[in-house]
């Protein structure tokens, strides 16, 4: 209840409750595609005021205090580069976009699970290369057994992904909102077509 009690107070305008800030690194390109390194206004407020990121583009909206007022940044970019991580962390969400968010055995998008492509019951270990995005249906399917016995083939044999192609797979899934003054600084690096 005291929770309830004190965010009546905070009064927010709703025009700014959704206002990301795209974040950049210092050589112009998103932190990462997918999910979209977007930061809440108030933290790219707070990061330009303590003068850790330059703004590039900003919305219409402002924000004030007593002493200042600042229009809401859109596009930020870092003063200082932060190196991109070469290994990919083996996550459900990596091995979803791995597998271009569809089951490996029949192709279905949507009630995703993974499954392991050599069963763990037969001594498959979990791994880049021995699990797979599976939808249900085909997982119950296989169960326990091997791809020849279930019946299934799968699509393409699992694999680790490089750090670069991880994220040039999240390009292909952009997220539901893309600000205008976004889309110069997502796709200014993709090859143009000849």
């Amino acid at each position: 209840m005291d929770g309830d009690f004190r965010t009546s107070f905070v009064r927010e305008p709703s025009s700014l409750r959704h206002c990301p800030a795209l974040v950049l690194n210092a050589d112009y390109r998103p932190l990462s595609y997918y999910p979209l390194s977007l930061w809440p206004w108030q933290e790219a407020v707070k990061a330009a005021f303590l003068d850790r990121v330059e703004i590039i583009a900003e919305y219409d909206e402002v924000v004030r205090s007593p002493s200042m007022q600042i229009r809401i940044p859109s596009v930020v970019v870092l003063r200082d580069y932060v190196k991109p991580q070469k290994r990919v962390a083996f996550t459900r969400f990596n091995l979803f976009l791995r597998d271009e968010f569809c089951c490996q055995y029949c192709g279905a998008k949507g009630d995703l699970t993974f499954d392991h492509v050599v069963p763990r019951a037969r001594g498959g270990i979990t791994s880049w290369q021995n699990v797979v995005a599976a939808c249900s249906r085909c997982n119950l399917r296989k169960g326990s057994q091997s791809l020849r016995q279930s019946g299934l083939s799968l699509t393409r044999p699992p694999r680790e992904p490089g750090a670069e192609e991880l994220k040039n797979m999240g390009r292909r899934f952009p997220p539901n909102h893309l600000h205008d003054s976004w889309i110069d600084f997502l796709y200014w690096d993709a090859e143009l077509e000849a």
